[in-house]
């Protein structure tokens, strides 16, 4: 009889099973809970520890967006290459392609004719194919950017030329009453409106370029620090001269061609191959404000303030998120590590390193009052406010709390000046480092609107210094 009640049960305890050994119950879904493990494996990919040679054609390090995405495209142009990606942590799309503000740029602020201008509209244009052919939520929500007064009206008439000259899409200039008309909270004496701009998962996204990956035939290995680069010594040094190596025992490959694209180790990646240590990655984290849930609904798109042109960043603004939230801000405070998110993670190595560059002392003497007043909005979130306050003045600093921060690897040269183009890096010398290694030192933002217009141009760089599908 007792088995026979047990049989009976079993459907029931399985349907009302506790979570997390918790008093509480919720009804759970058998098939919901397949599909749920299934996503979770889906994402899952190789562990590089233990023994057995592996052999590449060519080894990505680097596993965020712009990894990714040159390796996916690499392969897919040449589908008998042997391809593997590195990533040091146990996910792909950890740092900076995962803690950004979300936003599907449309190419307004670059300088016309520059390469950052153009790989951002035609970006924009590949990432909104990319999303439709996949299927990846997304919303096209707009974006304005606000003037506020007279001087910013003439600055916004200039980005609206830079706009036109970069081919931004259907870009126009709004007056006062048509900007509530799309931001019926905004307040603005003119502004710039581009529909096309939008809002995805970028971290979401790049998952997706690592399967496309996988599907081609790639490999991807996570927890793969990469702590050296070395001349193959073995009998394999003639077809694999490069050996990479991670600090687990026996954690390493071999491969004939190597393309790092480290991030916020860039640097220190190419120092490993012999390369100098300029430009400096200099690591400054972008501090979010969340906006209450019962002001949300004042928010239906990007709202963006006219860049100071003395400054290098963009200023606060209001970003809509896909899970419904608003972001507020960012700010920029020099991070106390490289992967560091708050001000409790101290790295005083890698602190020192930033302190003592001259590069960042000479940038800081430059922009202190800026820097001054970005790490007082730090410490008191409700100074913030009253720069929130121009374009909806409703909002109060009851309305808002503290969110979530991004770090940014900023490239800076030795004379303090902020690198804003592509920087790509060889050591010097005959040997295997020097000829089988390329770094790609400075993706400049926004990478992850760019990502797949990188990636050609990523796959055609590869294709010329290693030549690859060059016949004899």
């Amino acid at each position: 009889m007792s088995q026979l009640l047990r049989q009976l049960t079993a459907p029931l305890a399985l349907r009302f099973s506790q979570v997390g050994g918790g008093s509480s119950s919720r009804a759970t879904n058998p098939i919901e809970d397949g599909q749920r493990q299934r996503q979770r494996q889906r994402w899952q990919h190789n562990s590089a520890a233990g023994r057995g040679q592996r052999d590449y054609d060519l080894v990505v390090v680097g596993g965020g967006i712009v990894g990714a995405a040159s390796a996916r495209e690499i392969l897919l142009r040449h589908p008998t290459l042997k391809i593997a990606v590195l990533e040091k942590e146990p996910k792909l799309a950890m740092h900076q392609s995962g803690h950004n503000s979300g936003v599907i740029h449309a190419g307004i602020y670059y300088k016309p004719g520059t390469l950052k201008a153009r790989l951002c509209v035609e970006g924009m244009h590949l990432a909104y194919k990319y999303l439709d052919e996949h299927q990846i939520p997304y919303k096209k929500v707009g974006k304005l950017i606000v003037a506020t007064d007279e001087k910013e009206v003439g600055l916004l008439k200039d980005l609206e030329q830079r706009g036109i000259q970069n081919n931004v899409p259907d870009l126009r200039m709004i007056e006062g009453e048509e900007i509530q008309e799309i931001e019926p909270y905004c307040r603005g004496l003119k502004a710039l409106h581009s529909p096309h701009t939008g809002i995805v998962d970028w971290g979401l996204v790049t998952q997706h370029y690592g399967e496309d990956f996988k599907r081609a035939g790639g490999t991807i290995y996570l927890d793969f620090k990469v702590t050296k680069f070395s001349e193959t010594q073995d009998g394999g040094s003639a077809d694999y001269p490069v050996t990479i190596h991670g600090p687990k025992p026996h954690q390493t490959v071999r491969t004939r061609n190597v393309l790092t694209c480290g991030g916020l180790q860039s640097d220190l990646l190419a120092e490993l191959t012999g390369c100098p240590r300029d430009p400096r990655i200099v690591p400054f984290r972008g501090e979010y404000l969340l906006l209450a849930k019962q002001k949300q609904h004042m928010v239906r798109g990007n709202i963006y303030p006219v860049p100071d042109p003395r400054f290098p960043f963009l200023g606060v603004h209001f970003t809509p998120r896909m899970d419904g939230s608003v972001w507020l801000g960012p700010n920029a405070v020099l991070a106390l590590k490289r992967e560091g998110y708050t001000w409790g993670d101290i790295n005083l190595l890698e602190l020192f390193d930033a302190l003592r560059y001259p590069g960042f002392l000479k940038m800081a003497s430059k922009y202190i009052g800026f820097g001054l007043s970005e790490m007082s909005k730090s410490a008191f979130i409700n100074l913030q406010v009253k720069e929130l306050q121009k374009f909806i003045p409703e909002v109060t600093e009851y309305d808002i709390e503290r969110g979530p921060a991004g770090v940014r690897a900023q490239a800076m040269d030795l004379s303090g000046n902020l690198v804003d183009d592509f920087v790509f890096d060889r050591a010097v010398g005959t040997g295997a480092l020097a000829k089988r290694v390329l770094h790609c030192r400075n993706a400049p933002s926004p990478g992850a609107t760019s990502s797949l217009a990188i990636a050609k141009m990523m796959a055609d760089k590869v294709e010329t210094e290693f030549s690859i599908g060059k016949s004899c």
